[in-house]
């Protein structure tokens, strides 16, 4: 299953950074190696198996943006599932970065009606620290006014912290064509299980695609700042020669558990009865997998929801 997504915003916007960053394993600061997207590059993705992100990183260079609206205009917009515009948030030439977009609104009406439209206000490292909430407070108001009647979504983000996992997680869960029977398989393990929480990431990205949690958390952004830490560990260890396939973190509040899960997923499952064995953990986790991966494919097999024991 193919879906298309824009990836557009103006030259050095910072698009093919992020994009290098989710999808191709780059860390943030080996990005200053990359040089000027020229036109579109495709690239595409493998994302949980059978779904294929059909990436188009559209060069922001004025010339192309030109061309977009005007020869390329049918090519470009035709079959959009998802919009992603990227506003550097200080660029110097705001209203040019709105007629872009708003350009962009007006082919993606006439050519893709039902396509979701996010906007990330990016490179939020740059904007001082106590004003980064009231800086993006007003980005964001202005841009859903902007993107009247269309619906837009807004995320803060930046290559240098979690905020660009959040953002990027938000977007790709929403092409998951399964994902509230995902949402409502990890809830029942969860509950089974009797777990503070669990997290099922994308093996490739590391982006959290599903979760539940049975106790509140005060880190709203633990998630993303677990995606960074073992996805940094994930490339460590290639560059060793090794593969990650599981760790166990252990304290006197908590045990959590991340091991791999399905062909396409690993998961993270955390207790806070540190007393209990791993072992006991680490069985629930065998015995659910085989279900997870009935759900993953469900062309493959009948699935029986029953069938399946955790204890």
């Amino acid at each position: 299953m193919k879906k298309k997504v824009l990836l557009m915003g103006k030259s050095g916007s910072g698009k093919t950074s992020m994009r290098s960053i989710i999808f191709a394993n780059y860390i943030a600061r080996d990005t200053t190696r990359l040089g000027a997207t020229i036109d579109v590059e495709h690239s595409h993705v493998r994302f949980l198996g059978n779904l294929v992100l059909n990436l188009w990183d559209c060069g922001g260079q004025e010339g192309f943006m030109k061309q977009y609206f005007a020869q390329q205009r049918d090519n470009i917009f035709r079959n959009v599932e998802v919009l992603i515009y990227v506003f550097d948030v200080e660029s110097q030439e705001i209203e040019r970065d709105i007629h872009y977009y708003q350009s962009c609104l007006e082919a993606l009406l006439q050519n893709s009606p039902d396509a979701k439209i996010f906007c990330l206000v990016h490179k939020m490292d740059l904007v001082p620290e106590g004003l980064r909430e009231s800086v993006f407070t007003e980005r964001m108001e202005d841009l859903i006014k902007l993107s009247k009647p269309g619906n837009v979504t807004c995320f803060r983000t930046s290559i240098w912290d979690e905020t660009l996992y959040k953002a990027w997680s938000s977007i790709v869960t929403m092409l998951i064509p399964n994902v509230a029977a995902l949402e409502n398989s990890v809830t029942h393990f969860g509950n089974v299980i009797e777990a503070d929480e669990v997290l099922l990431f994308e093996k490739a990205t590391f982006l959290v695609i599903s979760h539940c949690q049975s106790k509140k958390n005060r880190d709203s952004h633990r998630f993303e700042k677990v995606s960074n830490i073992i996805k940094q560990f994930k490339l460590s260890c290639s560059k060793l020669g090794a593969k990650f396939q599981s760790m166990e973190v252990r304290n006197s509040a908590f045990a959590a558990f991340i091991d791999t899960f399905t062909s396409n997923t690993y998961v993270m499952v955390v207790m806070s009865d540190p007393t209990l064995p791993s072992e006991a953990t680490l069985v629930n986790i065998r015995n659910a997998r085989k279900y997870f991966e009935e759900l993953e494919n469900p062309s493959n097999s009948a699935i029986n929801h029953h069938g399946h024991n955790y204890h």
